[in-house]
């Protein structure tokens, strides 16, 4: 098995008021090309930080430090500059957020939004761009999608946006697509369907997941590995069916217990 990236010794470090917060000690996994890792934990356990690290959309400063590595293709994207990381970004790792409405536009069509990042890494524009917009909808399951195209964020559903968000995080078919807490906005039955989607998709397009969730169900149907943070730690880390059938650490008990 291939892996795909390598987290090494992860720390981050937030520091205000003279005060030092732990928000991730010294994490260490990897994901292997195909397969859906799950990072699971309660609010403010270090999965939403961890994944924001490796997309670079936070970095460090006078009041964040960040060390240890994160390798992929053989690269650390902690030490690449803006332009290199504009060739990974978006094309090779995708990721979705938890709610589409506060990340799409809420003044650009679908259309635009999607394009965007089709024009950006695979240089496709007019014609050829509308065309592989609808069939991204039609892949993430959106109905009559050539009549979405012109549609606001507002004016769809919160599943709907969800399957926008989707299909904008495919464009350019990523090695890795990153999801944090994809459902948590979204009524079960659409919750169920999203779930489904994302299991579909990994499969047929080969691609690695990387699931961030705090919601147990939600691991044990999609993911194949899972580690629990708690606290920025990395308590436990196994295949997904050995944590339920035989949790070891008192936290990943408490949390199988909670559910």
């Amino acid at each position: 098995m291939q892996t795909l990236l390598e987290i090494k010794d992860l720390s981050i470090t937030f520091e205000f008021n003279n005060q030092s917060v732990n928000a991730v000690k010294k994490s260490n996994f990897k994901i292997v090309r195909g397969e859906c890792f799950a990072i699971v934990g309660e609010s403010g356990s270090g999965k939403s930080v961890t994944a924001l690290t490796i997309m670079r959309l936070i970095r460090s400063n006078s009041q964040l430090k960040i060390s240890g590595s994160v390798i992929f293709e053989k690269k650390n994207l902690l030490n690449l500059d803006e332009s290199n990381l504009q060739k990974i970004r978006g094309k090779k790792i995708s990721m979705i957020f938890q709610e589409p409405m506060t990340s799409l536009n809420p003044l650009h069509v679908i259309e635009k939004q999607i394009s965007e990042t089709l024009a950006l890494h695979s240089g496709l524009t007019g014609r050829e761009a509308r065309r592989k917009c609808i069939e991204l909808l039609e892949l993430v399951g959106l109905q009559k999608p050539e009549t979405r195209l012109q549609s606001y964020p507002h004016q769809l559903s919160g599943g709907q946006r969800q399957r926008v968000m989707i299909a904008a995080a495919l464009a350019n078919k990523p090695d890795l697509l990153i999801a944090d807490e994809p459902t948590t906005a979204l009524d079960v039955t659409v919750q169920a369907q999203i779930l489904e989607l994302l299991k579909d998709l990994k499969k047929e397009l080969g691609m690695a997941l990387l699931l961030i969730t705090h919601d147990l169900s939600v691991v044990k149907k999609i993911a194949d590995e899972v580690c629990v943070m708690s606290a920025g730690q990395i308590v436990e880390s196994k295949p997904v069916d050995k944590l339920f059938s035989s949790p070891e650490h008192p936290y990943t008990r408490k949390l199988i217990g909670s559910e």
